[in-house]
């Protein structure tokens, strides 16, 4: 057995619905804008350009059902979104053979610290302290694709303290998941582990310490998270 000078960090993992079994994350890819009207929202042109990614950290998912409220801002945004869980990967993947590396499906958030990533934005730097700080991913339990398929039409809802605030349909991002994979694998080695978060429709909006989100995918399932 290997002899680590510290104690090894724990592998982050996401519970799998109807298992005991957990999924573990290796990356976390995001991809910006990817419905055409919450691209217009955020002040962009919906025009099918070539996809842009970021990164979160594995460690950033988080599955308790809270959302702690950040320190450094005063305007965190939510961003409901679908994510994709590889359960193999590789380079080069074929559009036509994307879905096949694809274990399930999960509702997760994208929580935004928007008022440093518009600064970030504003000097030319990388999002990562308005993207990928503690807990910035709620995320539901891992839906397998064995059961549900691979949902590509349905509603994509988001509601605060029972009030819709996104709404939006999986048809409508512009660039779907098996293109979303079939790119990435062209810049990078995917593997089993990796997810893919697939972009958010419009209304994103501001959250307050007590907020109640209730976000629902249809043909995947529901998630709900309160802000602490």
């Amino acid at each position: 057995m290997p002899r680590f000078v510290i104690d090894a960090p724990s592998v982050p993992t996401l519970p799998v619905e109807g298992s005991d079994a957990l999924f573990p994350v290796r990356r976390v890819y995001c991809i910006g804008r990817n419905y055409a009207a919450h691209t217009i929202e955020m002040g962009g042109d919906p025009d099918r350009e070539p996809p842009f990614f970021f990164q979160k950290n594995p460690d950033n998912l988080d599955s308790s059902g809270e959302f702690p409220y950040p320190p450094k801002s005063s305007d965190v945004h939510h961003e409901l979104e679908m994510l994709v869980a590889l359960k193999s990967g590789g380079t080069n993947i074929p559009v036509d053979k994307a879905l096949d590396h694809v274990f399930g499906y999960a509702v997760c958030l994208d929580m935004t610290r928007r008022d440093l990533q518009g600064e970030a934005k504003d000097l030319r730097r990388p999002w990562e302290i308005g993207k990928a700080f503690e807990r910035s991913a709620p995320c539901g339990p891992v839906v397998p694709a064995a059961r549900i398929g691979h949902p590509d039409r349905g509603l994509v809802e988001l509601k605060v303290n029972g009030t819709a605030r996104q709404t939006g349909d999986l048809g409508q991002m512009i660039w779907k998941v098996p293109e979303m994979i079939a790119y990435l694998s062209d810049y990078f080695e995917l593997a089993a582990g990796d997810v893919i978060m697939s972009g958010t429709p419009s209304g994103v909006a501001a959250v307050q310490r007590g907020d109640v989100l209730e976000g629902r995918i249809e043909g995947v399932g529901t998630f709900t998270v309160t802000v602490v």
